[in-house]
This record gives structure tokens, C-alpha cells and sequence, in this order.
């Protein structure tokens, strides 16, 4: 049946025809292996394929020189090898009819000297680029010729592997580093006028069209406007992209705004929640009337409704919508069937990316299957084993994901949840205004319980017998942990947890210091609330740097707050003890390097934040009941198998526990817990 919908209709780009108006932009997942793009990075790709969108881009960037080594798992296109590699991936994405495109770059400035085979990073000009802290070497002319080649010989290898194109990156790597004023100080042919900062990117176009032909789809994503004001101007990036687009070398543009040498500069480009979405469609949209050229463009456009609007209104030919694909690879699908409320939404959390720059593969906060395709279906199929009746104690993330598995398996399911509302930690996460996007976690889980037809009982602090009353096969504990106290040799009575502070329970003393040994989210957003609140406060961790597991994209409105706010930090400092004086409190604190060293603060409120204890009464009351005795077979659960050893024959259930009754962890951690499990009862 033909569609009307503006995502829905076909776009001619040359001889290529792409189904629809929907794809996922080139960004680099870090799922290589020996910087190829093996079973995990082809699995990821198919599963997008296969959920619907018209034009998968791998890669961000595939690096075309050995002298540009991977910052964060880039695939190797400068090897032979590739070829293959990219030949599987590029067949299982074709197999549902989505085209297959390739980023191709020379990082430049852009990794660390110190890996790989520790050849010099180059630039145009020896100008440091701080996110890899990397002081580059000024480009030679041999370095130039080679590269040069290096991308000719690049591009071969993805024609051979029987790729529809590729693009080069143009922003923040070497191609636009020749264009930036910021960062070309050259006095040679390479310097100076625009006609000379383009020259090193016609040579590289000229020796691309050369090897692969000029039927080969070739486009650029390029920056147009690096908004600040040592780097390329507005005007001279919309003069770069009308030349390009006339020059009858390219076949496409993909526009991107802003400067990615520092975590600040870099959410401009990629927002995180809690800034505004689609910040750089209008601009996308100028370039695109200026040079009258097919535009793609992607910047945080999560939601369908932007996405139709990109292209109903004319600002794009096709809308990238990436790291909603890693929230849902089936955002295509849904929208051709009808059911674009059943789309697991992006929240904005970037945990994605976060995790790429600290070293990690990309994860969703709330979709675990993404990455682990191999193992996490993202449709969950009905079980053709016995269904079961399974009571499921909380409902927080873990409890609600184990929840819809179970249901989507046909077993029949009943939460349990002390509180009036469902959400958990999530629920107190949301309450710092700028990540309220978070509860979209939960919003969806309880919109597909209710399609499911799961019963959640609210308001139930479940014991034994409201358990047992259920007559259970399974029992699946979800309760949670409750805040901890870091161990202090005194005060335990004084201090005030990061948790009455988000929620608002306990209000901010005027001069407050926080102590924060965990290094997450909780901490971090209560040092933001108090902040606002108009206290005095001192940040104090005893880590080397803090808040290490927030990540350099989310640290970033964290720190513009404490620096809006006055908020001094302190590292490498541990509280050691309080004690009352008076109306005030006084803070010991001591080293962990300088052994006698202390100091005192004399503040009126000490907040800490040292994760959670796991609440496990009722699991620990139910465990001899059970036939497992609460254990899991961890071989079987990472390899396959029965999960539930037989320890108990006079068990009546199976039981288990997941996510932070367990053990204080993150989101991600406790959903993962949830589908995984579920997925075995």
C-alpha cells in the first residue's frame, strides 16, 4: 500500500534508489575486532537493516592511514583485509533492501601518538588538539602525497567490497583541518586563501574519483560553520559547501555545525538530554537552498515527528537519526506499521557515546540487546517452553524489563511495587529538571506492560505471604538497594544523603560539603541541585579526577552548573569523620598519600553519596523455598543452558534477583540483568 508519509517516500540520489527518507548516520561503535568489522559490528548493522531504514552508514571514521591510529575501535581501511569484512556486512544489510555506505578519514589531530604503531600525528599546523591531548606535527608535503594515495586505495577496497559509497569526514580530522583558520597556519600553497585550504581536499577527491570512477557515490560530512570565533565562519563554510557541491565531484553533503576538540565544544555538535533537540536542522536546511545539493544531516532528531517535519519541510533529503537507531533499529518498521507509539524512545542519556570515549563499546542506557545481537534478541519471541506464573518484586528498571520479557514470553506476570509509582532510581533521577527526559525509560516499559496485559500492584511492600499468595513458578526479586553511608570512623548520624537532596526531602544548608565516592550520577546531581540552590559547596572525592563513571559528554552541563554556581571541587581527599560543634558540623578529612595529613571544614549540612546496599530481605526469607535456592548457573547463563540448578527438590519456584538488589550498579546493568534473565525462565 502506498504511503504518504513524507519519511516513507523513495529518494533517487544518482542511480542509487533508498526506499525511504530514514538512516543512521556514520559514528564508529567500537565493536571491531583487530580493526574489522567481524560478527558483532555486522550483526548491529543487519539489525537496522532489518528493522527498516533505507541507508546504513558504518564506521566513524574507517581510517585510511597507518599514521592516523584508532581512537576509539576504528575500523582499519587501510587493510586488505576489510575487504571481506565489509563484503558480509555489506550483503546482510542488502538482503532487506538498506544500502551500505562507508566513512573514510585521516584523524589527524584527532588520536594519541601513544598507540599502535606510535607514528607521528600530523595536522595542517602544529595546533593541539586537547580532547586526545595531542600536540601535532605540521604535514609535509610526502605526508600529504601519501595520504593522498591512502585514500584512493581506501575507497578501492569499499568499491570491491561492494559498497553503494562512501564519505570522507570533514570535521575536527585532517580534511578541515587545512580549512579551519583555527587550526591551518600555514605560509605555503596549503595556507592561507580558501582556494588554498581547499587543496589538499580536491587532491584527495581527484585521487579518489580517479581509482573508483565516477559512478562510484562519493559525498563529504562536513562542517559548515565551527561557531567560535577563531574557526571557520558561517560564511566561508557555506562558500566551501556551494563549491563542493558544484564541483560535480561530490554526490552528497552531510552538514554538521560546531568544533569537536573539547568534551564542551563537542555536545554542541552531539546535545545530550537536557538540551535542545535538533539544534542544527535550519541550519542544515540553509545549506541545502544555498547549494541546491542533497543534504543529510543528524543532531540529536530522536523523535519522528522531527524527523517527518526535516523532510516534509525541505531542510533535508535524508534525515539521520542515530542514536535513536541504538534505542530501537526498528523506528522504520514501527512507523510503516502503524504503531510509532510502540517506538522505544532515545531519552537523550548518551550513554552511547560516553561509554566509546572512555574506552568502552557503544551501549544503550535502556536497550540492551544493541551491541549484543548475538545473544539479546530485540523481538522477544513467545517461549515454547511451559508458561509460567511469575511475580516480579519492584518496580524499578530491572523489574520492569524482566516484566515485559517475561509477558512478551506468554508468561503470566504480576509486579509487586512498594511505592505509588513505578520508576525507581530513574524516578529520582528525573527529578533534576535537566534529565527528566529519563523517565521515558519508564513511560514505555509501563505503556507495553499495559499492551501486554501485565497487573501492577502499587503500594504492596511485599513480604513472604503477599509472594507466596500468588502460588508462583518463578519469582523474580527487583527490590532495589536503599543509599549507604561511606564508612567513617564517626558521624554516621550526621550526614544527610545525595538521595534526600534529589528528592528533595532534606533541603540545602547554606554551606554544605559533599562527599562523593562513587562517582556517578547521584552525586553529581545533587552537587548540581545544591549548587542551584544557592548554597556554598565543596565537591570532595578521593579520586584521581571525579565523577569517573558519568563520562566526559555528561560531565560537561554538570560543570558548566558548579562553575555557574561557585562550586569548589576537591580530589584525591577522603571524609575521614563529622562531628557536631555548636549550630555547625566540622568534617575531618584526611589523604590517602600523605600519611598524617588533615584538614577540617566547618560547614552546617555534609552530604555523601556511596551507592546502595541491596535490599534483600524478601529474598533472603525466600531463597529455602525455592528450588535453586536463589542460585544461577553463571556457565549456562553466558553459553546456554539451564540457568536454575536443581539444589532444592522441595522447592516450589525458581528465584532470582537482579539489578541493584544485587549490587549497586547503573541503569543499563540493572535492564540487562532484566532481559537476560527473563529471556531464560
Amino acid at each position: 500500500m502506498t504511503s504518504n508519509d513524507p519519511l516513507l517516500q523513495p529518494y533517487q540520489l544518482r542511480h542509487l534508489t533508498l526506499k525511504n527518507r530514514i538512516m543512521s548516520t556514520s559514528h564508529e561503535p567500537a565493536y571491531s575486532e583487530d580493526g574489522m568489522p567481524k560478527e558483532r559490528y555486522r550483526l548491529y548493522h543487519a539489525e537496522k537493516a532489518r528493522g527498516g531504514m533505507a541507508l546504513t552508514m558504518t564506521a566513524g571514521s574507517a581510517i585510511v592511514s597507518r599514521d592516523s591510529p584508532a581512537a576509539f575501535g576504528n575500523l582499519h581501511a587501510y587493510d586488505d583485509a576489510i575487504v571481506p569484512w565489509m563484503a558480509e556486512l555489506a550483503d546482510a544489510c542488502h538482503e532487506h533492501d538498506c544500502k551500505v555506505m562507508i566513512q573514510l578519514t585521516h584523524l589527524g589531530r584527532r588520536t594519541a601518538w601513544n598507540k599502535a604503531d606510535w607514528l607521528p600525528v600530523l595536522s595542517a599546523s602544529p595546533v593541539r588538539e586537547a580532547a586526545h591531548r595531542t600536540f601535532p606535527k605540521t604535514a609535509e608535503d610526502w605526508d600529504l602525497d601519501r595520504i593522498v594515495g591512502d585514500y584512493a586505495s581506501a575507497a578501492q577496497r569499499m568499491q570491491a567490497a561492494g559498497l553503494d559509497g562512501i564519505e570522507f569526514e570533514a570535521y575536527g580530522h585532517l580534511l578541515d583541518g587545512f580549512w579551519s583558520p583555527a587550526t591551518n597556519h600555514r605560509d605555503d600553497v596549503y595556507g592561507g586563501s580558501l582556494d588554498n585550504r581547499l587543496r589538499f581536499t580536491w587532491r584527495v577527491i581527484d585521487a579518489v574519483r580517479a581509482a573508483v570512477g565516477p559512478d562510484f557515490l562519493v559525498g563529504i560530512r562536513m562542517v559548515a560553520d565551527e561557531d567560535f570565533d577563531k574557526g571557520l565562519s558561517r560564511q566561508e563554510g557555506v562558500e566551501i559547501a556551494r563549491r563542493l557541491a558544484s564541483s560535480g565531484k561530490f554526490d552528497f553533503l552531510n552538514i554538521i555545525r560546531g568544533h569537536i576538540d573539547t568534551d564542551a565544544a563537542l555536545t554542541g555538535v552531539i546535545p545530550i538530554h537536557g538540551m535542545p533537540s535538533s539544534p542544527h536542522l535550519d541550519f542544515a536546511g540553509d545549506i541545502r537552498a544555498a547549494t541546491k545539493f542533497p543534504v543529510f544531516h543528524a543532531a540529536r532528531i530522536a523523535d519522528v515527528a522531527t524527523a517527518r517535519h526535516a523532510i516534509a519541510s525541505g531542510k533535508l533529503d535524508m534525515v539521520g537519526m542515530t542514536r535513536a537507531h541504538i534505542a530501537d533499529p526498528h523506528i522504520t518498521a514501527k512507523v510503516m506499521a502503524g504503531e510509532e507509539h510502540r517506538i522505544r524512545p532515545c531519552v537523550g542519556a548518551t550513554y552511547c557515546l560516553d561509554r566509546i570515549y572512555e574506552g568502552g563499546g557503544a551501549l544503550c542506557i535502556h536497550n540492551a540487546a544493541t551491541g549484543r545481537e548475538a545473544t539479546i534478541p530485540h523481538v522477544i519471541a513467545r517461549t515454547d517452553g511451559p508458561l509460567r506464573r511469575t511475580v516480579v518484586v519492584g518496580a524499578g528498571a530491572a523489574g520492569l524489563e524482566a516484566a515485559r520479557v517475561l509477558a512478551e514470553r506468554g508468561h503470566k506476570v504480576t509486579v509487586l511495587e512498594a511505592a505509588s509509582q513505578a520508576g525507581g532510581q530513574i524516578r529520582l533521577a528525573a527529578q533534576n529538571p535537566r534529565r527528566r527526559e529519563l523517565i521515558g525509560i519508564v513511560d514505555w516499559r509501563l505503556a507495553e506492560l499495559e499492551r501486554l496485559g501485565v497487573e501492577i500492584r502499587y503500594d504492596i511492600w511485599a513480604g513472604l505471604d503477599d509472594v507466596l499468595a500468588l502460588d508462583p513458578d518463578a519469582v523474580v526479586i527487583a527490590t532495589g538497594g536503599l543509599p549507604q553511608n561511606p564508612p567513617l570512623d564517626g558521624g554516621d548520624e550526621l550526614v544527610t544523603s545525595s538521595w534526600d537532596i534529589i528528592a528533595g526531602s532534606v533541603k540545602p544548608a547554606e554551606n554544605v560539603l559533599l562527599y562523593d565516592d562513587n562517582g556517578g550520577h547521584q552525586g553529581m546531581t545533587a552537587a548540581e541541585l545544591i549548587g542551584k540552590a544557592g548554597s556554598r559547596l565543596e565537591l570532595l572525592t578521593p579520586e584521581r579526577f571525579f565523577a569517573p563513571e558519568i563520562g566526559g559528554m555528561n560531565h560537561v552541563p554538570y560543570m558548566e552548573a558548579f562553575h555557574r554556581h561557585g562550586v569548589k571541587i576537591t580530589i584525591n581527599t577522603r571524609l575521614k569523620q563529622v562531628r557536631r560543634d555548636g549550630n555547625q558540623l566540622v568534617a575531618t578529612l584526611v589523604s590517602d598519600f600523605a600519611k598524617g595529613w588533615s584538614e577540617e571544614r566547618r560547614v552546617d549540612q555534609v552530604v555523601v553519596e556511596h551507592g546502595t546496599l541491596p535490599l534483600d530481605e524478601l529474598y533472603l526469607e525466600l531463597k529455602p523455598l525455592s528450588k535453586n535456592s536463589g542460585a544461577i548457573d553463571y556457565t549456562s547463563l553466558i553459553h546456554g543452558g539451564d540457568i536454575f540448578p536443581d539444589n532444592n527438590p522441595d522447592g516450589r519456584f525458581l528465584l532470582l534477583r537482579i539489578g541493584d538488589a544485587v549490587q549497586a550498579r547503573n541503569i543499563h546493568a540493572a535492564i540487562y540483568d532484566g532481559i537476560r534473565f527473563g529471556l531464560r525462565i
